[in-house]
């Protein structure tokens, strides 16, 4: 701890020392993901972190999870490597705590929030990623808890962009039989705007129990912008999405799993958008269909699972002045899934909300926003939020609080319910869960030096009742016993009585030019987590989230030559599985690197990368066993024009 203290006490002092000569690119961008309208970042409220997408292809990562893993403030518990399967937690939340958006329609599968970090766009077709700390349910509604990750792409985005043409690929090889492959590109001319990409991982994988640690990760998508006059425009999006890959231990501690899982997906998406001087006009309709297949080990039958979520949003935004501007709108969900271990059902989900921009005088913003959320057939739920910031010169103080809600997934009601069987150690499904509940506050600062340098710290508390979790329970526990072993424990979803979390967050963020030849950028951050339950037997996710957490991005290029590392140190609740021999170690600290020099005008380039230099064994969550040190390189080539 005392190293890491001093190494951002050095990094501070260095940036400061060079900001002076960085005036490229501004830390205080537009965004949009805090009110659903365009605003400086320092107006919102809010601790919004911003990655370009030009940025991704330059780190030592290979998926969007990965990417996510090592922006500060986001804990991704990863269990299987380059896009097989994450979950994304934010400021102590469980892993469906996190609302993940595509160009405004979330992605969050109805079937389990496992399945959040299955990202359906590819790095060339990405605008960019607005990461949203804290609650924001008013906005959103359910699961918009720990945070939002709002992907913003090219062409839903056109009206952003220049008239020009990418296109990058990037072919990469290395150890256990490894093959990466990246392409997409973006063409905009006149009215039409089209972004499209390609990415696949595939590796048979390092050895595990008895199996191979194998992935096979594949993802392509198409998206167009059209506009039609001065006034009207249109965008839509197809996008296809397959993860196969071997699951040993993602969900059990048994020394029975030999799991596989694939998991394959479509989504479309079709946006109409009308403006005109200060009104804003948009229907954003989409439609996801998902199949999961996981089969636990070769002697029982796999469970099979379609989710399908179809959803629509109507936004209408109105400047009343210059210093007032409202938003409303209303959001309708229909989730299904079909079953042989969950069974079959669905449900209804209708929300209208807005939202208020109010500026008084030159320095101080508040905006309330109001949701109100209908769940199925249970009592609707009332979610306010209140957001101010104070923004004066090099400085900004900023406030929020709300209440946020959760519904329970399908899979946390009917899981293995249909089942003639089920194995000891298996999750159990709870048909009666009810939808948790919490309130949130924050306060904190920013302060930006010129427009290369800006450090945020941000003091949260967030009191939760009614959670969900997965608790370990004994048979003679359990509230349904008909198809269990008696001689064994399972994890069962409940509702926890109370859990709160108490948090310090802390981000530096530094981009610009250390000389005409020397560029950096570096993205860093500190998590400072406490959460107590009132479960005397502790639920796994809750456990689960660092107590500390440390994670970093840097860029250094010089000339023809770049240099790249991503890095995380974790401090966490250590946790053991004498069975399968695995084990949560107390901590870790992880270091990815990637050397790249390029030519022919810097438009091809030849690439080391190194994944887990120091050979850590590691795991995120009990029983998910991580690769060690792995070797790879390839070649990538960019045109701009």
């Amino acid at each position: 701890m005392k190293q890491l203290n001093c190494l951002l006490a050095f990094v501070i002092l260095m940036i400061i020392n060079v900001g002076a000569k960085a005036q490229e690119q501004t830390l205080d961008p537009i965004t949009i993901t805090s009110s659903l309208s365009e605003k400086r970042s320092s107006e919102t409220g809010r601790n919004i972190t911003i990655v370009r997408g030009e940025d991704i292809t330059k780190l030592p990562v290979h998926s969007l999870d990965e990417l996510l893993k090592y922006i500060p403030g986001i804990e991704v518990q990863s269990r299987g490597p380059q896009g097989s399967q994450s979950d994304i937690s934010m400021r102590g939340g469980t892993y469906q705590q996190v609302l993940v958006i595509l160009d405004g329609l979330r992605l969050n599968d109805p079937n389990t929030g496992h399945f959040s970090a299955y990202i359906p766009i590819t790095p060339a077709q990405i605008d960019r990623i607005e990461v949203l700390k804290g609650a924001s349910a008013a906005i959103y509604g359910s699961d918009a808890v720990g945070g939002v990750i709002n992907i913003i792409t090219r062409s839903f985005n056109a009206g952003a962009q220049k008239n020009n043409t990418v296109v990058q690929a990037q072919v990469a090889a290395g150890e256990y039989n490894l093959v990466n492959t990246n392409v997409g590109g973006y063409f905009s001319r006149g009215k039409l705007s089209v972004d499209a990409g390609l990415l696949a991982n595939h590796s048979t994988g390092v050895q595990q129990r008895g199996i191979r640690g194998y992935f096979h990760n594949t993802s392509a998508s198409v998206g167009l912008n059209y506009k039609l006059n001065d006034y009207w425009d249109i965008s839509a999006r197809t996008t296809y999405d397959n993860r196969d890959f071997a699951a040993q231990n993602f969900y059990t501690t048994s020394v029975f799993d030999t799991a596989s899982e694939t998991v394959s997906s479509w989504w479309h998406q079709l946006k109409v958008n009308f403006e005109k001087n200060k009104s804003k006009v948009s229907l954003n309709a989409g439609y996801k269909t998902l199949d999961d297949e996981y089969l636990f080990n070769r002697t029982l039958t796999a469970n099979q699972n379609t989710s399908r979520l179809f959803q629509s949003l109507l936004l209408y935004q109105q400047g009343l002045s210059a210093t007032t501007s409202f938003i409303t709108g209303f959001n309708y969900q229909h989730r299904v899934i079909k079953s042989n271990d969950r069974g079959n059902h669905s449900l209804n989900i209708a929300a209208p909300f807005v939202s208020l921009s109010q500026q008084l005088g030159a320095y101080f913003n508040l905006l309330p926003s109001v949701r109100v959320e209908f769940i199925g057939d249970n009592n609707p739920e009332l979610l306010p939020q209140l957001n101010a910031s104070f923004h004066i010169k090099s400085w900004q103080l900023r406030a929020s609080g709300g209440r946020t809600i959760r519904d329970a997934d399908f899979t946390e009601r009917y899981n293995n319910y249909g089942k003639k069987m089920v194995p000891k150690g298996q999750s159990v499904g709870s048909p009666g869960l009810v939808p948790e509940v919490s309130w949130s506050y924050e306060a904190g600062f920013d302060w930006f030096y010129q427009s290369a340098f800006r450090i945020s710290s941000t003091f949260f508390q967030r009191f939760h009742s009614r959670l969900i979790d997965w608790v370990s329970t004994p048979y003679a526990n359990m509230p349904r016993q008909e198809n269990l072993d008696a001689t064994g424990s399972y994890s069962l979803a409940k509702n926890i009585a109370e859990v709160n979390t108490t948090g310090l967050e802390t981000d530096v963020q530094y981009i610009g030019k250390i000389s005409e030849r020397q560029k950096l950028t570096i993205n860093t951050g500190l998590v400072w987590l406490y959460s107590k339950s009132s479960e005397a037997n502790p639920s796994f996710y809750i456990s689960s989230h660092a107590r500390f957490l440390g994670n970093f991005n840097v860029q250094y290029e010089v000339g023809n030559a770049a240099l790249s590392f991503t890095g995380i140190y974790k401090s966490r609740r250590p946790q053991q599985a004498t069975g399968i021999n695995a084990f949560v170690s107390k901590d870790y600290f992880l270091l990815n690197g990637r050397a790249s020099y390029s030519f022919v005008q810097q438009r091809l380039a030849v690439f080391a990368q190194v994944d887990n230099i120091f050979d850590r064994r590691y795991s995120d969550l009990l029983g998910a066993i991580m690769p060690g040190r792995w070797l790879q390189g390839g070649v990538s080539f960019r045109l701009s024009k």
